[in-house]
């Protein structure tokens, strides 16, 4: 699935399905499980009302973006233990690398885990100075629907379903775009014998 920018051939949002094999699943799995001991996954609150997400979160590198009643910002440490964020590891520089093309690092990377009955609604990105950077998504665990609109809360939406191991990358205006997550799809992955499912999220911050 490719969204394109009207009459231009500017790609705007790209989905690469199965564009990690089953071993580097397990492989960024692991890895996860990892610094979640080091950054635990907590949850979150939304701005104003202070309800909670029904996603988990944590975070890893320079800084971490956090939602809670004052609302939302980036952190360069965790909102519980008071820590710093453990590094991106290098697996995951490398698929930013592979998959952006990008010359510089992410400096956030988001780690959502959604259990059978979790979603997201339809937030943007724009709390990071560096506006056109583009963010990478990847999915590991159950299927999501996905579903991506434009640059008003009202623009017209088109969801796709997202599979453990598929990736995609927002750029150019899309970054900007709201985006959310429908539903779970439970049962669709045997990649999280807790079933659910994982994304990370990687964005640059400030300007390269």
């Amino acid at each position: 699935m490719a969204v394109r920018a009207r009459n231009t051939k500017i790609t705007l949002m790209r989905l690469l399905p199965h564009y990690l094999p089953i071993e580097a699943q397990r492989r960024l799995l692991a890895e996860i499980r990892a610094l979640l001991e080091r950054a635990p996954l907590y949850s979150p609150a939304m701005p104003r009302s202070g309800s909670p997400y029904s996603v988990r979160m944590s975070n890893c590198g320079p800084l971490g973006w956090l939602s809670d009643r004052s609302g939302y910002r980036y952190s360069p440490t965790h909102p519980v233990t008071g820590e710093p964020w453990p590094a991106i590891p290098a697996m995951v520089l490398d698929l930013w690398r592979a998959a952006t093309g990008a010359a510089y690092e992410p400096q956030a990377c988001l780690v959502n885990y959604y259990g059978p009955a979790a979603n997201l609604g339809l937030p943007r990105d724009k709390d990071g100075a560096a506006k056109d950077a583009p963010i990478l998504s990847i999915s590991l665990g159950d299927t999501a629907l996905f579903r991506i609109g434009g640059p008003q809360r009202n623009s017209p939406t088109r969801s796709a379903k997202l599979a453990s191991g598929d990736v995609v990358v927002l750029s150019g205006p899309a970054r900007h775009w709201y985006h959310g997550v429908d539903r779970i799809l439970p049962g669709t992955s045997r990649l999280l014998p807790e079933g659910g499912r994982f994304n990370l999220t990687l964005r640059r911050v400030t300007p390269p």
